[in-house]
């Protein structure tokens, strides 16, 4: 089983000559430089993360697919799983999901074998496991079931060796489905829209962590809040980031999304934008992101 991570790892910071003031990033902390990951000697087992937040349009999906494809830029094998029935991380990802089995028929067991519904991405190293609307029917499928909060790791334990990462698109709810998500995971990582509607959930999703924690995953830790949509030409999303950082201090990475219409661009194309626009500083936030989290031992 991979290593379980219980605290914030000391993080390297960026020596500054001189009594010159260290430059601040966006969430007010000095800018720290992250180094690019070694090369890994092999692969697995692999370390759970669910992207998760009950609220919609935060950037679950689009920091699954960016992350997944940045740590796989870094030599990692990532492994996404489409947890959310609206199918989004399988369009994202250039997979036309007609015909082809999904992790519906893994939970219901219809499928017995994961490793046959695992789907090969234009990415190197990145690989999915795809959903579509049928997954809105799992959870009433899965209420009687024995132990129902257990299927999604018992799914994943056949394939955790081949990967490095696994990255859990959660859907927008605290359901049957995201609670099999955190039973499975060993961190979570919550995108954050600096936007205050979005802030309003977090106590109550960071609540829905420990009870699972107590209850069904003792080993589960928060692996980090990460800022998305970002716009620091606004007063109220400048606040917003303020007032996380106050709020959960280094939980909170140090790696923030801005807003750019380059993600829905990426995403009509079906293609992560450390693809579609490689140079373009939205896909060095990612990488940002993939190296911190590394740096951080997150990730492996």
């Amino acid at each position: 089983m991979a290593a379980k991570r219980n605290d914030v790892a000391e993080l390297p910071g960026l020596d500054v000559p001189g009594t010159a003031e260290p430059k601040l990033g966006p969430t007010g902390r000095p800018l720290r430089e992250f180094p690019v990951p070694a090369p890994l000697s092999g692969h697995g087992p692999a370390r759970i993360i669910a992207l998760c937040n009950q609220k919609g349009g935060v950037g679950k999906t689009t920091t699954t697919i960016n992350l997944g494809a940045s740590l796989a830029q870094y030599g990692r094998r990532v492994l996404a799983i489409d947890f959310d029935p609206q199918g989004a991380l399988s369009a994202g990802l250039g997979i036309n999901t007609h015909d082809l089995p999904t992790i519906y028929d893994l939970l219901l067991g219809s499928e017995k074998d994961t490793l046959s519904t695992i789907v090969e991405t234009s990415t190197p190293g990145l690989d999915i496991i795809p959903a579509n609307i049928d997954l809105s029917a799992a959870e009433v499928h899965l209420v009687n079931e024995v132990a129902r909060e257990m299927i999604l790791a018992r799914v994943l334990r056949q394939v955790s060796d081949r990967y490095d990462v696994i990255l859990i698109d959660c859907q927008p709810s605290l359901g049957l489905l995201t609670v099999n998500a955190l039973t499975a995971a060993h961190g979570v990582l919550i995108p954050l829209e600096c936007e205050f509607f979005a802030l309003r959930g977090v106590a109550l999703l960071i609540e829905t962590i420990d009870k699972v924690r107590d209850r069904l995953n003792p080993a589960i830790t928060l692996d980090g809040i990460l800022p998305t949509m970002f716009d620091p030409r606004t007063l109220h999303s400048r606040e917003v980031l303020e007032r996380v950082v106050e709020t959960f201090g280094d939980r909170v990475l140090e790696s923030v999304i801005g807003r750019t219409v380059k993600f829905p661009d990426a995403s009509v194309a079906g293609t992560p934008i450390t693809t579609f626009a490689p140079e373009h500083a939205a896909a060095e936030s990612y990488r940002r992101v993939a190296r911190e989290l590394v740096a951080r031992g997150a990730v492996a």
